[in-house]
């Protein structure tokens, strides 16, 4: 089953806001923006799909939003919180504590026993033994893996694997789920388990963004971003 997400009381300014965005590469003389001038607003509770072509920015987009990379111009506020000027050990802990990343290849560990993948940011936290395990457990009830505590990946199904991704996206309660071509790897039956998972989240107010190219995965969102050159192009709002 799973939880509300935890919500402030107090009007709240948007999960995400991006003004401006541009981000410039440079490899000798050759110049290429990918990103070039992105205004960008999402409201916490949003489900909201970005999607794009290869070469559109998608990627570059998702890498600033998970603060993996830095705009050249522009602002990117996280939760009212401006980044732009923090430092890597800075974005290092906003990546921990703030974000829950969620990605094709799963990268759990196979040797780690399901909770022990889960508890990962939270070693990183320096939170206590014991309060790791116990919400590790916890984030792996929530997503439906109760029974599955104590099996490493190599004996779990896709789908299973990628539930226990999101458990450990979920088990330091982030201000933002980044998904990044979740469904990537699995097949279509795996897809519609992990798809209706976050479903779920969003009913209980997760702020989840999925980076997909996939459009029938990007419809199972209320809102669907697309990057184009650079560009983010008209929206499609769903009810």
């Amino acid at each position: 089953m799973v939880e509300p997400a935890n919500r402030s009381t107090a009007a709240s300014e948007p999960v995400i806001q991006l003004t401006d965005a541009r981000k410039l590469y440079r490899s000798g003389s050759i110049e290429f923006e990918a990103l070039r001038g992105v205004d960008l607003e999402i409201a916490e509770g949003e489900y909201v799909a970005i999607m794009g072509p290869s070469g559109s920015g998608k990627s570059t987009l998702m890498n600033v939003l998970g603060c993996l990379d830095t705009l050249t111009s522009g602002n990117y506020r996280l939760a009212g919180q401006d980044v732009d000027d923090l430092d890597e050990s800075e974005l290092a802990q906003i990546r921990n504590e703030r974000i829950g990343f969620v990605f094709q290849q799963f990268n759990l560990l196979p040797s780690l026993e399901a909770w022990r993948n889960v508890e990962l940011p939270l070693v990183y936290g320096r939170v206590p033994a014991a309060e790791r395990r116990e919400r590790a457990e916890r984030s792996l009830d929530r997503v439906g893996l109760g029974d599955r505590y104590g099996n490493r990946p190599g004996e779990l199904s896709g789908g299973q694997q990628q539930r226990v991704a999101v458990a450990r996206a979920l088990v330091g309660e982030p201000t933002l789920l980044l998904a990044d071509e979740p469904t990537g790897n699995l097949d279509s039956v795996s897809t519609d388990d992990v798809l209706g998972l976050f479903d779920e989240l969003h009913d209980m107010g997760r702020t989840i963004v999925l980076i997909t190219h996939e459009r029938e995965v990007a419809e199972r969102a209320r809102r669907i971003v697309r990057v184009r050159d650079g560009l983010l192009i008209p929206e499609e709002v769903h009810a």
